[in-house]
């Protein structure tokens, strides 16, 4: 379960790329209910979502070429600098060089060996966003790779995460994340190889997050309404919840879910 008591590699932040932040901003305050703020001229166009006035995402223009929309999600490091060079020694491209936010922190944006794209963010002024594993906000990440033993060997390999091999069918193994040294409860994300159906439909390696919701059917309802297209219907998962996976208006890739709560509620 996500905390903001942010320990080395769980994710801190997420922002998204879009080629046109208002009409993405329309879309996601609609779907979640949350409130977008810009965070002035000098940002570049960057701007923060807010639930009850917590931060919990962030928002800017495409500013690499030929790149689409997507989530980019950030994993907490102590020295982006570090985490830089260890990228490019594990077989990792570094896209944009660690350089200082302001007072905020430091960022780095990253390319695995396997083609899916990532940052950290190493805190100064600010921890990470302010609130998640509550309704509207981020409670899981997932990574969809093509190479699942190369993607598992590289992230351990930069942030000593704890991987935990779950058969979900005889086809299907599903990976389970967790931060250097916390238990199954402080588990933060998951990792599967794409199958190759998914491969011939044109998907790619990529991070995607998962928002909290509370209830998945309504949420559907209303990112559906506002444009979204629906990549997997709302679906049980026996322990763990229901969830739903789409496309935003403009491509990038997000799933909702209503978590399975210790009680099975």
């Amino acid at each position: 379960m996500l905390s903001t008591e942010y320990v080395p590699g769980a994710p801190n932040w997420l922002d998204l790329g879009a080629p046109d932040t208002d009409t993405a901003a329309a879309f996601y305050t609609a779907t979640f209910g949350w409130e977008y703020e810009s965070a002035g001229p000098e940002a570049g166009g960057y701007g923060f979502f807010r639930q009850d006035g917590k931060t919990v995402a962030g928002i800017g223009p495409l500013t690499e070429e030929g790149a689409s929309s997507s989530w980019t999600v950030y994993f907490h490091t102590p020295d982006a600098d570090a985490t830089a060079r260890a990228v490019e020694q594990g077989g990792g491209t570094v896209r944009v060089a660690p350089s200082d936010v302001f007072s905020f922190g430091r960022l780095g944006q990253f390319t695995d060996p396997t083609g899916a794209d990532f940052a950290v963010w190493q805190p100064s002024d600010v921890n990470g966003v302010e609130l998640v594993s509550e309704p509207n906000s981020l409670s899981w990440v997932e990574l969809y790779t093509t190479d699942a033993a190369a993607a598992k060997a590289f992230y351990r390999s930069i942030f000593s995460w704890q991987t935990n091999d779950v058969q979900m069918s005889p086809e299907l193994t599903y990976t389970v994340l967790t931060p250097a040294g916390g238990g199954e409860e402080n588990s933060h994300g998951g990792l599967m190889q794409l199958p190759q159906e998914n491969l011939d439909a044109g998907s790619t390696p990529e991070w995607h997050p998962y928002f909290e919701v509370a209830d998945v059917d309504a949420t559907l309802a209303r990112a559906t309404e506002a444009g979204a297209t629906v990549i997997i219907p709302a679906a049980d998962a026996e322990g763990i919840g229901r969830f739903a996976m789409f496309l935003d208006p403009a491509g990038a890739v997000f799933a909702v879910i209503k978590s399975t709560d210790p009680t099975g509620n």
